[in-house]
């Protein structure tokens, strides 16, 4: 295990150096939170890949292969095609509006009162990704060290903290884009074909297992539904999505950058669900599917070969925790703090005069850090955490933030309501389904769907001046990189 250690180890200190290099070039707020919005489109594309395909994607996708077989590909498939969606229909002008945060975004539609509200359930959903991220190191460390779960979470989690708060969203690029490579490397180009070889090729696969291993719908429609409405549009919505796309140079950049993306996260579905299939094949009786990767890559994979494909486990869960844990850091600074101290938190003035705002947000990324590894080390489900993130960013936000996007008659009033009606019907509905029930999710989200069209009919319209400074900010005309967002002048 030598080699496979150094391989480790040479990874996990450049991700380190990463975090020392961005520390200078982050200077500004823009730079810090949004790599100052000038990724091109392979750097785009690439950390895009990266936060989205994380180690529920990958672990996870490949534990789905081994219990479904070929349609355990759906859940990544669905992370896939929200990312498709929301870059050909939405990123263009979601880039244009140069905000910091989805609660901005609302503010800027609705007229400065939805913010605060959609802050504390966005940062809800970013806090317990962070979470759920977090508890998959140790999982991967106790593979690589046969270390203690409390101590594989502390390392995992403060090598992610460290070059996070150093250098922000330049430091997460820098290392997404080593992550990308990285994942690319140990699953597409080595794993999956090695898998599909000592299992005896597709041929001998299909011959050994059930047929259903090998039915593009054996997971099920329910499921497949339960997937779309969940990753799919939680794509289209969340802080941790939103503030990649905020780095796209230009309109263009962010639609063609993560059609790409959402390309490769097709791809990497299939692979995942091919290499679960080929370890059900070599290992029929595994105490759980989502031991089937680690499994596959120790007993089945060369020196050095199989220290590669650990990193790159290491490297998914990474650049999901990383994104997760900036985009928290970012609400509950920006949305929340901000707003708590009567700070006009969009521009970043206090009223007292201007403050440190890189060194603001780089003290909220090491207080959100460190919370979110004492959660994770009091938490034991990871599937419970991640189901209750997913369930409160739909159910309480997927109506306020398409409504504002699509339908000119929505109101802050509607939106407030939706958010409200919306999160609190999915707690009240886990707490009585279960938190792992479908239920809460679907009639969370309809309710939000109906108090946000009733409210918003029965309220008066949004002020005209307020929706044609969002229309101005639409068209790219109304703010530069690091203008103020400021509520339009009542009238």
């Amino acid at each position: 295990m030598a080699v496979d250690y150094a391989v480790i180890i040479i990874y996990l200190a450049g991700m380190l150096a990463m975090g020392w290099w961005g520390m200078r070039r982050a200077k500004s707020k823009s730079e810090f939170l949004v790599a100052g919005r000038r990724l091109g489109p392979g750097m785009y594309s690439g950390t895009m890949a990266a936060i989205v395909l994380g180690g529920a994607s990958t672990i996870g996708g490949v534990g789905l292969g081994y219990q479904y077989g070929l349609s355990g590909a759906w859940m990544v498939v669905t992370i896939g095609l929200g990312l498709l969606a929301l870059s050909v229909f939405f990123s263009a002008r979601i880039a244009r509006l140069k905000v910091y945060t989805v609660s901005e975004m609302l503010d800027l539609r609705y007229g400065g009162r939805a913010g605060i509200i959609s802050g504390v359930v966005m940062w809800a959903y970013t806090l317990m990704l962070a979470v759920t991220s977090t508890i998959a190191y140790a999982t991967i460390f106790d593979v690589l060290f046969d270390l203690n779960r409390t101590v594989a979470i502390i390392l995992g989690g403060a090598i992610v903290v460290a070059y996070s708060t150093l250098g922000g969203m330049w430091s997460i690029t820098l290392t997404d884009m080593v992550q990308f490579v990285v994942k690319t490397i140990g699953v597409l180009l080595l794993l999956l074909p090695i898998a599909v070889i000592k299992a005896g090729g597709f041929s001998e696969m299909k011959a050994k297992l059930p047929t259903e291993y090998f039915d593009p719908l054996g997971i099920g429609g329910e499921t497949i539904f339960t997937y779309v409405l969940i990753y799919t549009f939680g794509m289209l919505i969340g802080q941790d999505i939103w503030q990649r796309v905020f780095t796209a140079r230009s309109d263009k950049v962010a639609r063609v950058g993560g059609t790409v993306a959402g390309t490769y996260c097709l791809i990497y579905a299939v692979a995942g669900a091919v290499i679960g299939t080929a370890a059900k094949v070599m290992y029929p009786k595994l105490p759980s599917a989502d031991a089937a990767f680690a499994t596959i890559v120790k007993d089945e994979l060369p020196i050095g070969v199989r220290g590669l494909v650990l990193a790159a486990a290491l490297a998914a869960v990474m650049s999901t925790s990383s994104g997760a844990l900036i985009a928290c850091a970012t609400v509950a600074n920006n949305d929340i703090w901000s707003r708590l101290r009567g700070v006009v938190s969009r521009g970043g003035e206090a009223a007292g005069g201007e403050h440190d705002e890189v060194k603001g947000n780089r003290v909220f990324i090491l207080v959100m850090g460190v919370a979110v590894i004492m959660i994770a080390i009091a938490l034991n489900n990871v599937v419970e955490a991640l189901t209750v993130a997913y369930n409160l960013l739909v159910g309480g936000l997927l109506v306020p933030i398409l409504g504002g996007l699509l339908w000119r008659r929505g109101t802050a009033a509607g939106a407030l309501a939706a958010v409200s009606v919306g999160g609190l019907a999915v707690i009240g509905l886990m707490a009585g389904y279960g938190i792992l029930a479908n239920e809460p999710v679907y009639y969370g989200l309809l309710a939000s769907l109906a108090v946000y069209v009733i409210v918003s009919l029965t309220t008066k319209p949004t002020d005209a001046a307020v929706l044609a400074a969002w229309r101005e900010r639409l068209a790219g005309r109304g703010a530069t990189t690091e203008e103020p967002v400021r509520e339009p002048a009542a009238t």
